[in-house]
């Protein structure tokens, strides 16, 4: 990237240049001292441990071209002469400003990712698809927030044909800050669930703060819906401006999947378009009913960049996930699935269909805490207890304050364990598991979890 005219970027971030320095072009924009390159942006972010203003006189030194900052804590003489600074209301608001400019002066179609679950698996999905005719930039990581996503827009550049950009939020107006500034051309939604609920209190609610990724379209814009999900299948497609296609892996709309074949460790389907079968044989390398519905919204994304089917299912076999999201690790004495990155109940479900499906002696679960359910927490635990009764868990183990819940779903009070620690865990699992065991570890990111799926790696 590369930014000219600072009198450009005062007027896109509203604010007021306080000093300015001899440097006119930036190339580079940073949130992290650590990260300076000579040349670069430095936008003081205030967090929750740290107040970045403190940092900007270390930043000039290391050659930052221009400081954006909401508060003054710095000494003039201690900043460089190459070093402008901008001062703003609120530095946060500024990246986003700042993003949407920089997104202005590139010629590229960005899809947006969101829903309560699945994000992450069909921007792959989608990314790897559209890799087979363009170059593609994708979101790293879970840098997916209003942080997170101005950051990958300023990794782009007009090299790129396309950006598939992750969106996530916790309330309302997070995802319409981010449309602003990433201007979404074609979006997706994977489901609405129930994460978050506990700030934004109904489905509905999750729907309509969702639904803000198309708060910036137009007449040539495109909405990709997962019409499987019993509330995106209600959205309104009336007074819409934009198009809306739908797919489905049980009912008839745009774009469904007929003939689907669960595997162990793949899925394969064939692709129904306006009810006709178009490509027989579409195969994705992850397991789970639950990769068809992400896989159909990654294709409807393809069809309408005006991919073939044929290319779109090559490009699905160079697909590469990003980790610790239903890893099937095969070892020499048992089976892991490794699903730690984060847990809601529609998550734990594919987790569990997942486990159902893998062939082993004894199927092991070891769960523990959803997040951000709010009062409805108690009642979700307990529902996946019985989810895991029915799917035939031998044993199930479980680690958080929703044990009870958990214990009334299952029933079975011989086969549940609770433990306090990943330790203790660990060491009972060492014990307990035999040859041909599969075992699937999953919770909310924050219980570290991959710590259990570590120590059964070292001992497989």
């Amino acid at each position: 990237m590369e930014y000219k005219f600072l009198s450009s970027i005062v007027e896109a971030v509203e604010g007021k240049l306080l000093i300015k320095g001899s440097k006119e072009a930036f190339n580079h924009v940073s949130i992290d001292t650590r990260k300076i390159e000579p040349g670069s942006i430095f936008i003081a972010i205030k967090g929750d441990k740290y107040n970045a203003n403190e940092f900007v006189a270390e930043a000039s030194k290391k050659g930052a071209g221009l400081c954006i900052v909401d508060e003054i804590k710095f000494k003039e003489e201690d900043i460089s002469k190459d070093t402008s600074i901008i001062i703003v209301e609120n530095t946060r608001k500024a990246l986003l400003k700042l993003a949407e400019f920089y997104r202005s002066t590139l010629d590229i179609k960005i899809v947006g990712i969101t829903g309560s679950t699945g994000k992450t698996t069909t921007k792959d999905m989608t990314y790897a698809i559209l890799s087979q005719k363009y170059k593609v930039f994708k979101t790293e990581g879970n840098f997916n927030n209003e942080i997170g996503l101005p950051l990958m827009i300023f990794n782009l550049d007009k090299s790129y044909d396309i950006a598939v950009l992750e969106m996530g939020m916790s309330n309302f107006f997070e995802i319409h800050n981010m449309a602003k500034a990433a201007k979404p051309d074609i979006a997706l939604i994977t489901n609405i669930g129930i994460s978050h609920i506990e700030n934004l209190k109904t489905r509905e609610y999750i729907l309509q703060a969702k639904l803000e990724i198309t708060d910036y379209f137009n007449s040539n814009s495109t909405l990709i819906l997962n019409s499987d999900n019993d509330m995106l299948s209600k959205v309104n497609r009336e007074d819409k401006i934009y198009k809306i296609i739908s797919t489905s892996t049980e009912s008839d709309c745009e774009l469904k999947a007929e003939n689907v074949k669960l595997k162990e460790a793949e899925v394969v389907f064939d692709i129904s378009r306006d009810n006709k079968v178009v490509f027989e044989g579409f195969k994705v390398g992850l397991p789970g009913k639950h990769n068809i519905s992400n896989a159909l919204l990654a294709i409807a994304c393809g069809e309408a960049f005006g991919l073939t089917y044929e290319e779109m299912n090559r490009g699905m076999e160079g697909l590469n996930m990003t980790s610790m999201r239903l890893d099937i690790i095969k070892g020499k004495k048992y089976t892991i699935v490794n699903d730690c990155y984060n847990a809601s109940p529609d998550s734990m479900i594919a987790a569990i269909d997942v486990l159902k499906n893998i062939r082993g002696k004894r199927k092991i679960a070891v769960l523990g805490t959803m997040r951000e359910l709010g009062e409805k927490a108690y009642d979700a635990h307990r529902e996946i207890g019985t989810y895991a009764k029915k799917n035939s868990v031998d044993l199930l183990i479980v680690l958080g304050e929703f044990e009870q819940a958990y214990r009334e779903g299952f029933q079975n009070s011989e086969k549940i364990k609770k433990f306090n620690s990943t330790e203790e865990a660990s060491e009972f699992l060492d014990k307990f598991i035999k040859e041909d065991d599969v075992v699937l570890v999953k919770a909310s990111r924050a219980m570290k979890f991959e710590k259990i799926v570590s120590h059964l790696e070292e001992n497989n």
